[in-house]
């Protein structure tokens, strides 16, 4: 079944409409919708103090605006291949900006915590199923010489949301209090919608129409990632604030979770190869990970989703708590940082198409080790020296991540089949956030576990040495992550050619 010639919104009729700078135009409408997705993924982080202190929360609870975003966006990733080919790009692309519009107005207007978290479980349903769409589009729409600057400038535009969000956020926290940044989303889905209507294709991303009547979702295997993902948050959790036997059994059940949710994608699998005209597409391809590149890939995805969503939950509750500085003092800090961040991946993604990705990412993960391992420099007792240092390693961090985001996803999917990418690219997404997911949980505990050793408390308005040691001991802990994942980045060198290739 093909669409019909006149249908205007196909890819091909929209090709022939705008010549070659459509490719260009169609990576415009999905970068404006990331950097709603990636903006309300990070920017809450500015307004957790203030939110805390409105509800009156502990600070194990407040960061369930943050791990609750990440969960719902973890498990929602894995949806997304099954979306497309059934809807179209269009109409899953256009529903998503939707529901994160309906989620940072309900979270605005929300009067109390659990209709917050309810609005930050949406938003993060509506950003999982968007992240994995700007790289199947790069890799399908772009020859292999134009993807890395592709990847680059839209990382470009991607990060300067963020870069510029905490600043504006932090202005908006302190002038108009935390539910201000909950309405930063709206023009940017409003932009959105407005240019999907106009550029983003109804077709499927094999080129084809959609197909509603397709094969069906893997219900059983979404609702095992979502049990194995939570058990995992709550487990981390009450690793510090909870029994030493609750935290062991809900770990050992999203252990048992995992298991299961393998068993069961392999055995879909195989069901599928038997009958292709019947059952369900498995929500992971576990295929995959026979690509040796695709599966170290992977791995440093997941733990450097763990290192980079866990400074950007720390670094701001760090500058505020152990530093006493204020919300909008923390986003100028920032500022730099995301602007330079925004250059260095602009940058490196003209390099990406000539430089080994090994490379890249090895460099990216040093340099963000770095910039995590010399906080701990940072001295009370010299307080001219504090922000110029608190700028230079934040710069040096996000030099680092500059390096490693145009580089990772777009080379290690690039030995994948055509057909595959689209699981390719939800499959490495959905392990990033689940190291996100875990990261933002993991700072929090370790956090709580080391201000406590260290006889401190993390809720008062003064800054103590106990405090900033704790603060310390949680960033060296960030930098001894990002020196595991080198082992597995050194590893995605590119495979010998076998004998009689060329």
């Amino acid at each position: 079944m093909s669409a019909p010639l006149s249908d205007p919104n196909t890819l091909s009729a929209m090709r022939a409409r705008y010549g070659e700078r459509y490719r260009w135009l169609l990576l415009l409408s999905v970068m404006v919708g990331t950097m709603a997705s990636i903006m309300s993924s990070t920017i809450i982080n500015v307004a957790i103090p203030d939110m805390s202190q409105h509800f009156a929360l502990g600070q194990e609870r407040a960061q369930w605006a943050s791990s609750g975003f990440m969960a719902a966006m973890t498990v929602s990733m894995l949806t997304t291949p099954w979306l497309l080919a059934r809807y179209g790009y269009r109409s899953t692309y256009a529903g998503c900006m939707w529901l994160l519009l309906a989620g940072g107005v309900g979270g605005g207007f929300a009067d109390s915590f659990g209709l917050v978290l309810a609005a930050r479980v949406a938003e993060g349903l509506a950003a999982g199923v968007v992240q994995p769409i700007p790289a199947i589009i790069i890799l399908r729409a772009f020859e292999p010489h134009e993807q890395g600057r592709a990847s680059g400038i839209f990382g470009m535009g991607v990060v300067l949301a963020p870069a510029l969000g905490p600043s504006i956020g932090g202005l908006l926290v302190d002038g108009f209090g935390w539910r201000s940044i909950f309405f930063m989303v709206v023009p940017f889905c409003i932009a959105s919608l407005w240019l999907a209507r106009r550029f983003v294709p109804t077709t499927s991303p094999g080129g084809g129409p959609a197909n509603p009547q397709g094969a069906g979702l893997d219900w059983r295997g979404l609702l095992l990632a979502a049990a194995g993902t939570l058990c995992l948050l709550n487990g981390l959790v009450e690793l510090q604030g909870g029994t030493a036997l609750s935290a062991a059994a809900l770990l050992g059940g999203a252990a048992l979770l995992l298991v299961a949710f393998v068993v069961l994608q392999r055995r879909t699998l195989k069901s599928r190869r038997r009958h292709p005209d019947q059952g369900v597409d498995p929500l992971m391809n576990l295929s995959l990970f026979k690509d040796r590149r695709f599966a170290m890939g992977s791995i440093v995805a997941f733990i450097y989703g763990i290192a980079l969503f866990g400074s950007t939950y720390l670094l701001p509750v760090y500058m505020q708590m152990g530093l006493g500085l204020s919300a909008s003092y923390v986003g100028t800090i920032l500022l730099p940082a995301g602007l330079v961040l925004a250059i260095t991946i602009a940058v490196v993604g003209r390099l990406a198409d000539r430089q080994p990705t090994h490379r890249l990412v090895s460099i990216g993960l040093v340099l963000l080790a770095a910039s995590f391992a010399l906080m701990v420099t940072i001295d009370l007792g010299r307080p001219a020296q504090i922000v110029p240092l608190l700028v230079t390693w934040a710069i040096l961090g996000r030099i680092g991540l500059g390096f490693i985001l145009p580089s990772l996803n777009i080379g290690a999917m690039r030995s994948l089949d055509r057909s595959h990418i689209p699981q390719g690219s939800s499959v490495i997404n959905f392990l990033r956030m689940l190291g996100g997911a875990a990261g933002v949980s993991l700072c929090g505990i370790v956090l709580e576990w080391r201000v406590a050793a260290h006889g401190a408390l993390l809720d008062t308005g003064t800054t103590s040495p106990a405090r900033m040691a704790a603060f310390g001991e949680t960033f060296l802990m960030l930098a001894a992550i990002c020196a595991l994942a080198l082992t597995a980045a050194l590893k995605l060198r590119n495979p010998p050619p076998t004998q009689g290739s060329k």
